[in-house]
């Protein structure tokens, strides 16, 4: 076990428990007879989900990272787009096998009869290329064109957002409905974005080196006036 958490971090070990959560969930849910009457929806709709949160989790990781210092997050950014790749993958692939059984001229029609469909199939093959040079060796290959490529992530996060907040039955303009967690979604991304911007980003920074530089003020003057 020592040498388990010397190899492995507590924030690795916890990134993969989470990960492979939803499917391990799904496969308790199965056995038990926990399904829903309809298992198809519910298979895309807990793929899907899990998808959009390891997303916003990698997301997350560079502004968590600029606010706390926290460098081993950027360690384990690849891995939870990575997985997110993964769960998408598997939502897809539950809707036009498991659903449709590969009737490709009902997917399409489908498809381009439900704009929220359309939204999310973009974004997937959008995700695409981005999984496929994750790699290193990628990094090295495309030079500048890496970073230009990956920055492709800030418009398909929105668009995932907002093909789960459309597929759900909700009406935001009269806040009925399922509306909280693509709401959450929604804003959660909208800040993460946000703190990206270059003058914000040196305003978080900023608040963050004034909120050290007070913390050891303070933790000083009280060594000092402890007897």
């Amino acid at each position: 076990m020592k040498k388990f958490f010397q190899r492995y971090t507590p924030l690795q070990v916890a990134m993969h428990l989470y990960a492979w959560s939803a499917i391990v969930h799904i496969f308790f849910d199965f056995f038990t007879g926990n399904i829903s009457p309809n298992p198809i929806q519910e298979l895309e709709q807990r793929t899907g989900r899990h998808a959009i949160t390891l997303l916003v989790l990698s997301l997350a990781c560079t502004p968590l990272n600029a606010l706390f210092k926290w460098s081993e997050l950027l360690k384990r950014r690849r891995a939870l787009g990575l997985y997110a790749f993964l769960y998408a993958t598997i939502h897809v692939i539950i809707f036009v096998d498991v659903d449709y059984g590969l009737a490709w001229s009902l997917i399409f029609q489908t498809v381009f009869e439900k704009p929220y469909i359309l939204v999310g199939m973009t974004g997937f093959l959008l995700l695409i290329p981005l999984a496929w040079t994750s790699f290193d060796i990628w990094k090295k290959r495309l030079g500048k064109g890496w970073k230009r490529l990956h920055q492709f992530i800030y418009l398909i996060a929105p668009l995932l957002v907002l093909h789960y907040a459309w597929s759900k039955k909700g009406d935001f303009f009269a806040l009925q409905g399922e509306i909280v967690r693509p709401l959450i979604y929604g804003l959660v991304v909208l800040l993460l974005l946000t703190v990206r911007i270059p003058a914000v980003r040196r305003a978080v920074a900023s608040l963050r080196d004034r909120g050290l530089a007070l913390f050891r003020k303070r933790r000083i003057q009280t060594e000092v006036n402890t007897p």
